[in-house]
């Protein structure tokens, strides 16, 4: 097993780096000023956006591993596991990691925003990806909130002028994300993406309770496609089969859920199982092992 940090408190992940602790529900670090500093594997209870214009070069995203390209931001939500190995390396990095915990958003109207912004979802493994000037923006609305934390004392008032920061942050992220999102949507030639983002789309939005797993023939269809042509596409661009693209894709979920603890049960329910001997028998089947021996 590796090593994992658990960061169940943002300032958990501010004192492994060594940045000031500047609020109890808030993190916030300049790694510029703390690098270098030691690579993590981070089990998260708190959310996270890593604004960075350069990241290590290999990371973890929960059973993936990820190139992400610079001038990016990754986002992070209670649950997921993410980052890179300590191998004892320094990492000379420069950006921003932003961190709070579910408590600071209760009763504040950003509380009930946060499901709506998709970025922070497993289903959707892509990062935001930048402009410079969008850089300057975040760096320019982070040193205001670290002057306002360092200024003032914790109290309600400095609890509501933070919840408004960050909610203006998440929708300057919102906008990056629709804007890829959108890129994507007319990119009409990359079949692969725009099956992965319909699979993508079909559990985000919980189609999964009421219709199951995704079928093939659902997918052709949305698609624009024949179920046969629609298959030989797949087959000719991955030499598998749709329904297997569609399996894998489910048991990368099913990895990434019980990782953050889920029994098999509740794995199963949340992808749409009927039974959860049926979700066994299908990790088992893509996988080689069972959920029980893939988890030790």
């Amino acid at each position: 097993m590796k090593k994992i940090l658990k960061v169940d408190n943002p300032n958990v992940y501010a004192e492994y780096v060594g940045a000031p602790l500047l609020h109890p529900q808030l993190a916030l670090i300049s790694y510029d000023e703390v690098s270098p500093l030691r690579s993590s594997m981070n089990n998260y209870g708190v959310y996270g956006l890593f604004i960075q214009k350069q990241f290590p070069k290999y990371l973890s995203y929960g059973t993936k591993s990820i190139v992400v390209g610079d001038s990016s931001i990754i986002a992070v939500a209670p649950g997921q596991i993410g980052g890179g190995e300590d191998n004892g390396t320094p990492l000379f990095i420069n950006g921003w990691a932003l961190l709070w915990s579910a408590e600071l958003l209760k009763g504040s109207p950003l509380e009930g925003k946060m499901e709506e912004y998709h970025f922070f979802s497993y289903f959707d493994t892509d990062w935001l990806r930048m402009t410079a000037s969008e850089y300057e923006r975040f760096s320019l609305l982070l040193v205001t909130m670290r002057k306002e934390m360092q200024e003032n004392p914790d109290s309600p008032a400095l609890r509501n002028i933070l919840t408004s920061y960050l909610k203006l942050i998440l929708e300057y992220c919102q906008r990056i994300y629709l804007r890829q999102r959108s890129s994507k949507a007319n990119d009409e030639n990359d079949i692969l993406k725009r099956f992965h983002s319909l699979l993508v789309d079909y559990f985000t939005q919980g189609l999964q309770y009421e219709n199951g797993l995704p079928t093939v023939a659902y997918c052709a269809d949305k698609l624009a496609y024949s179920t046969r042509y629609f298959g030989d596409l797949i087959h000719h661009s991955t030499g598998g089969t749709a329904i297997g693209y569609i399996h894998d894709f489910v048991i990368d979920q099913a990895k990434n859920l019980l990782m953050k603890g889920l029994s098999v049960g509740e794995v199963a329910d949340l992808l749409g199982f009927d039974f959860p001997n049926h979700f066994s028998r299908l990790f088992k089947k893509v996988t080689g092992v069972t959920p029980s021996e893939f988890l030790k």
